[in-house]
This record gives C-alpha cells, sequence and structure tokens, in this order.
C-alpha cells in the first residue's frame, strides 16, 4: 500500500482494511462498516481477509475436522472432515443416549424410575444448547483454541468418569451436565468456523459436515451392543472414552479459523440482533420445530415394540433412520442450487409429514420405510439451518448470531419430548402426540416462509 493512500485513509479518519492475497492470488479489500465495531476499534487497523475461499486443502480440513469423511477431492475434503470429527464426537455421541437408558434401566439403575434416568439425557440436550450464547460471542472476540481444547479434555474425562459411576447423582453430574456442556463448547465454533471457509459452496460444506451427527448416532449404539456383552459396560464406556480421544484430538489439530476476532457491539445477547424481523421470525420458527422435531427419533424402538416388532430389532430400526440422515450432503448440493431455506421448507415439511404417519404403522416393513423417509429428511434442517442465519448479517457477527440462535433451540429441543410424552401417556398412544408433533413442525416451516418474504423482500427467491 503505497504512503500516498496511507495519508488519503489518515485524513478521512477511518479504519483501513488491509490488502491481502485472496485465494486465487487477486488483491482484495473488504471495508467494514464502522456501526457495528466497538469504539476501541476506530483506533485500530482491522485486517479481513478475501472472499471465502470455498475449497483448498487447509478449507477441506476443517470440514474434515467436524465428521471423520471419506474425501472427495483430496484439497477439499480435508477441512469439511476436521468440523465433522466434532459432530461425531458431540451431537453424534449425545444421540446415541438410547443405549445408557437401556442399559441404566435393566442393570446399573434397576430400583430407579425411568423417568428420572431420563432426566439425565435431557440434561444433555439442554446444556449442548445453552453454552452457545457464550461460545458463539467468545468465538467473534477470538476466543477459539484454548477453550475448544479445554471443552474437549473434559468431554474425554467426562466419558471415562462415566465408566466410574455407580449412582444417580454420580452419572447426572459426568454425563448429564459434564458431557453435555463440553459438547456445547465444542458444537457452535465447529459450525461457524466452516463457514469462514466457504461462501458459494456452504451448503455443501455444512451438510458434509454433518454428516458426523449421522455417523456417531450409528456407530456409538453399534458398539455398544456388540461390545457389552462381550467385555462388559464399563470397558464400552472407555473404549468411547479412546474414540473421542482421537476424534477430538485429530479435530484440535485441524480446526483453524480464517478472519481475524472483531469486538462487535451488543454484549453477549444482542438484542439488537431481534431488530431484524427476518432473524427473529427465524428463531421463533427454531424454537417451533424443535418441539416435534425429535418426538419420532426418541420413540420410534417403543413404538416399534407396542406393533409387535422384537426388542432387538426394534433397535436396528432407529439406526436406519439415523443411516438414512447420512444422506443429508445432498441437500448441501441442492442448497447451493436453490438456497438452504427453500431445501429446508421441502424436506421439513416431508418431516413433518412422516412424524404424523409414523403412529399409523401397522407393521415391520410400514415403519422401517416411514422411518427411513423421517431419518433422511430430518438431515436437511440440522445440517443447513446455520447457513441463513450466517446471511442475515455480517460475518463478523456470527458467531454470536449462531450462539444465541442455538440456546433459543433448547427452549423446543427440552420441552417438545415430555410434551409428547405427557400427550402419548394420557391418551394411551402415539397418534396425538404424532398429529402434535408433525403439526407443529409444519407450522415452524410456515415461519421459516415467513422469515423468507422478510429477507427478500419478496415471496420467491434464493435462500
Amino acid at each position: 500500500m503505497s504512503e500516498t493512500s496511507l495519508s488519503i485513509e489518515v485524513l478521512q479518519g477511518i479504519d483501513s482494511a488491509s490488502e491481502v492475497l485472496s485465494y486465487d492470488g487477486q488483491k482484495t479489500r473488504e471495508a467494514v462498516e464502522p456501526e457495528i465495531l466497538d469504539e476501541q476499534l476506530f483506533q485500530k487497523h482491522v485486517t479481513h481477509l478475501g472472499e471465502a475461499p470455498d475449497g483448498g486443502l487447509r478449507a477441506w480440513l476443517v470440514v474434515f475436522a467436524r465428521v471423520h469423511f471419506q474425501s472427495i477431492e483430496q484439497s477439499l475434503t480435508s477441512l469439511r472432515c476436521s468440523a465433522g470429527l466434532v459432530m461425531f464426537s458431540t451431537l453424534g455421541f449425545l444421540l446415541s443416549w438410547g443405549i445408557f437408558q437401556a442399559y441404566y434401566e435393566e442393570n446399573l439403575l434397576l430400583h430407579t424410575s425411568p423417568s428420572t434416568i431420563a432426566w439425565i439425557g435431557s440434561t444433555q440436550y439442554a446444556f449442548m444448547c445453552l453454552p452457545s450464547l457464550a461460545t458463539g460471542r467468545m468465538f467473534d472476540l477470538g476466543y477459539f483454541k484454548i477453550p475448544f481444547f479445554t471443552a474437549s479434555c473434559v468431554l474425554v474425562a467426562c466419558t471415562f468418569l462415566t465408566a466410574e459411576c455407580t449412582k444417580f447423582w454420580q452419572l447426572f453430574l459426568t454425563q448429564g451436565v459434564g458431557l453435555g456442556v463440553s459438547c456445547g463448547f465444542l458444537f457452535s465454533p465447529a459450525v461457524v468456523i466452516v463457514s469462514h471457509w466457504f461462501s458459494k459452496r456452504r451448503g455443501l460444506a455444512l451438510s458434509l459436515t454433518t454428516v458426523g451427527t449421522a455417523l456417531g448416532s450409528i456407530v456409538f449404539p453399534v458398539v455398544a451392543q456388540n461390545l457389552i456383552p462381550l467385555i462388559g459396560f464399563q470397558w464400552t464406556v472407555r473404549v468411547f472414552g479412546f474414540i473421542l480421544m482421537a476424534t477430538l484430538g485429530t479435530a484440535n489439530a485441524l480446526l483453524k479459523r480464517r478472519l481475524p476476532p472483531v469486538n462487535v457491539r451488543g454484549g453477549l445477547f444482542n438484542l439488537k440482533a431481534f431488530r431484524n424481523k427476518a432473524f427473529t421470525v427465524y428463531c421463533i420458527s427454531g424454537i417451533m420445530t424443535l418441539l416435534g422435531f425429535y418426538t419420532e427419533l426418541i420413540y420410534l424402538s417403543v413404538s416399534a415394540t407396542a406393533i409387535g416388532v422384537s426388542t432387538d430389532f426394534s433397535f436396528y430400526i432407529l439406526a436406519i433412520a439415523n443411516a438414512a440422515s447420512a444422506l443429508r450432503v445432498s441437500f448441501g448440493l441442492m442448497s447451493d442450487r436453490i438456497g438452504a431455506i427453500n431445501t429446508m421448507v421441502i424436506l421439513t415439511t416431508v418431516t413433518g409429514i412422516a412424524t404424523i404417519a409414523w403412529p399409523f404403522a401397522k407393521n415391520e416393513s410400514q415403519l422401517i420405510a416411514i422411518a427411513a423417509i423421517y431419518g433422511f429428511s430430518l438431515g436437511a434442517y440440522v445440517s443447513l439451518y446455520s447457513a441463513p442465519l450466517i446471511a442475515m448479517g455480517h460475518m463478523e457477527d456470527a458467531g454470536r448470531r449462531v450462539g444465541m440462535y442455538v440456546s433459543l433451540l433448547a427452549i423446543g429441543g427440552v420441552a417438545g419430548p415430555p410434551i409428547s410424552g405427557a400427550i402419548s401417556t394420557t391418551t394411551g398412544g402415539f397418534a396425538a402426540a404424532g398429529y402434535y408433533s408433525g403439526g407443529i413442525i409444519i407450522f415452524g416451516v410456515v415461519l421459516l416462509l415467513v422469515a423468507r418474504y422478510l429477507h427478500l423482500g419478496r415471496l420467491w427467491g434464493k435462500f
């Protein structure tokens, strides 16, 4: 940059955006709107990189850290898989709670009611969402590596401690609180960091990373089903700990942010973000959707047994639903072509319909078909929910927006299954719960359409 240009910027009294070589070797300059920066930042130069590379070895390494996934191109796959490993180790692990619920009911906590034991699993899900409010803000400010490494260590340690627990309160603290909080500190930064590296291909990258969730929710139950009879529960959980040690160690080595930290205004919970009507409606849509989203997945095995499916095979029906969700990579390609919300609207509507139809399955074949359709379609929402959030504001504030949204999702995620369970208990079947859950999912889809209209200013368009 010449002395002349520097003097011009000083006279103008604005921050200069440093010139950097973008991924394709061209120099680019990105201006940051002063009104979104803290006053202290006006005294400093803020360096911004050019357009997201949308590929390359470093970018796909980040994605790999988010899901242990085989390569598509050597230069691209590494970044995706990094973030996928995080998804495998966090949400994929937590969605395997059913194996622990069953074992505790039948063995370790034999004299504790199933509803009491279920509080451990509910606490996991709640604490995974709630820390996102803090981690999103911390990520924007530049606090990433140390919190991420610390949370990884806590997650592995709590997994090993779970193997030593014998009482409910011990399991509640280690597995419910410890695992939940540590997963929460890992989840949101992994989502945002992928968006640093991808723009045009963001939908594909995000969908590939969330394949890790599907793989984790399949691998951990299958490992448990086969190892518990051979080596016992304690050593099976220790095997889980060694798996997490390997996956999270790789993720810590490969995940790297691209854009520099920026101290944007608004504090931990930026209420001004809700001035964006599209963002507000999108958050409400998320809460409504989550109230019914996981009902079928949670009660699928129970409903299978109720219609005469064997207990052993009912487990595999759940695995079929999780395996079908692994096909979500196709939603990323679809999202890049027609938009993330448009893709979510189509597939989440299918999820709602499948949830309504689920209680009316009368035999094993019908239940497998519905479970596969349900599992396949729900992958769209899980893999793409963050893409519209990134587009609804500045990248400098993306971590906080995603954190706020995920924290609000905790309301729907925690309240939804108990409401469905209460409806099922009261009515003596799952039909009413299916109507409630599927109906509220479709209502969430309607709100997605409203959010798209508010963002685009027209009824139809790519978003």
